[in-house]
């Protein structure tokens, strides 16, 4: 069998890896595929700083590899928008299969994508784009494919997961905690990307579309990073036998007239230490799956990082080499349930609250009052401290986030009420 070629995009911390599992590989990787992989080319930045890498391999010039005609595979780990999309467009417009671990461009722009490896017949895979080595996507795409999946709720992001377990187990504060982070290696000279909860948005975006057969864009996911999440939050949530995550929610929501949407969603959240997401701490990544038939699931391992990611990449790129031995193709983009994206106004959530109140008679009967004028019911409360540090804490039952939203609106302009001290939605059991 002649050998498959296949042009590397960006040769960063997870192309190089690539490149020595490619290498240390190859006989394996030949047996295994049935037939041969050889790189064809590698698009860099600064040839320079790749010494590492044969150099007639390296070329500035991404476009010209693209169009090769002896190119049969073209993988991605350069990131961000552009030049990337219109490279993958090209490379799939001319019938170039296309392995990819770009988050932030599937979420943005995925179906532009899908449709030109449609109209070529080629194929495009992305697992290394969600959760790292976990093999999370093919179960969503292929194994779960003959079920009815209701909800997909994880712990997508490292960093902002070893922030807050940091903080739990310390008692740190956030600053302190993200410098911490930041000397270690966890979190990225700007952490914005991750501590504002954007990469996790781009990963809620691919597992909804997967899991719920419909087009779900960064622009559908409701999203909330980890800066206000403080020392007293983490406090907080173990004295009620919780824990705070950065979780990623898609799940199906049904209104009372019967008709079926989408609700997708990123924020920070008290989960019971009972359940399986509570244990999943430092960088490690999972994902818990609920289906109608298979019932509950969990996916766990390294989120991230070089060789973790480029054990994905290469886990597709084998599956791609195959179907071209087998002259066959991968799964297809599956959108026909095109179910409409729940405004998060509109999605049920709890609430736990905490207010610094005045310590006199009536401080509760009035607080509560509010609750009842917007149809939110109180689950638990709980009254801390005398005079000036009088404090309560208040738990909600499932409400509308709008209504849950007024309420807290409407009790912070109280005169009983000093402050809103911190609002933080609770996930799992009641």
């Amino acid at each position: 069998m002649k050998p498959i070629r296949v042009a590397l995009l960006g040769c960063g911390t997870v192309g190089t890896e690539v490149v020595r599992l490619l290498t240390d590989q190859a006989e394996d990787l030949t047996q295994r595929i049935g037939a041969p992989v050889e790189l064809a080319g590698i698009a860099v930045r600064r040839p320079n700083k790749h010494r590492e890498v044969p150099e007639h391999l390296l070329t500035t010039d991404a476009e010209a590899l693209v169009k090769r005609a002896d190119v049969d595979v073209i993988v991605e780990v350069i990131g961000g928008i552009d030049p990337t999309r219109g490279l993958l467009l090209e490379a799939l417009r001319g019938g170039k299969s296309v392995v990819t671990a770009n988050k932030a461009l599937l979420a943005e722009h995925g179906p532009d994508l899908f449709e030109a490896a449609d109209a070529s017949g080629a194929d495009l895979y992305f697992e290394a784009a969600v959760a790292g080595a976990i093999p999370l996507l093919r179960p969503l795409r292929e194994s779960l494919a003959g079920d009815r999946i209701t909800r997909v709720m994880g712990i997508v992001n490292g960093t902002t997961n070893f922030i807050l377990s940091a903080m739990d187990a310390t008692g740190a504060g956030y600053s302190e905690t993200l410098e911490e982070a930041s000397r270690l290696g966890y979190a990225e000279a700007d952490p914005t990307a991750d501590v504002d909860g954007f990469d996790a948005a781009s990963k809620a975006a691919i597992l909804a579309s997967l899991a719920f057969h419909t087009r779900v864009t960064a622009s559908d996911v409701y999203r909330e990073g980890i800066r206000a999440v403080s020392a007293a939050d983490i406090a907080a949530a173990k004295g009620l036998g919780r824990t705070v995550k950065l979780l990623a929610i898609c799940e199906r929501v049904t209104s009372p007239s019967g008709q079926e949407s989408v609700a997708v969603r990123v924020h920070p959240a008290m989960i019971p230490r009972t359940h399986p997401l509570a244990s999943v701490n430092g960088a490690f990544n999972a994902v818990f799956v609920e289906a109608d038939a298979a019932g509950e699931m969990m996916f766990y391992g390294q989120g991230a990082g070089g060789a973790p990611t480029a054990s994905a990449v290469v886990g597709d790129l084998v599956a791609v080499a195959r179907n071209m031995v087998a002259s066959g193709h991968g799964p297809r983009e599956s959108a026909y349930a095109a179910l409409t994206a729940q405004p998060m106004g509109n999605t049920p959530t709890r609430y736990h609250i905490s207010l610094d109140v005045a310590d006199k008679p009536g401080v509760l009967s009035q607080v509560a009052a509010v609750f009842a004028e917007h149809d939110v019911s109180i689950a638990a409360v709980r009254q801390e401290g005398r005079i000036e540090d009088a404090s309560l804490v208040i738990v909600t039952h499932a409400a509308t986030d709008a209504a849950l939203r007024s309420t807290v609106d409407k009790i912070g302009g109280l005169p009983v009420v000093r402050d809103v001290v911190s609002v933080m939605r609770v996930e799992g059991e009641e």
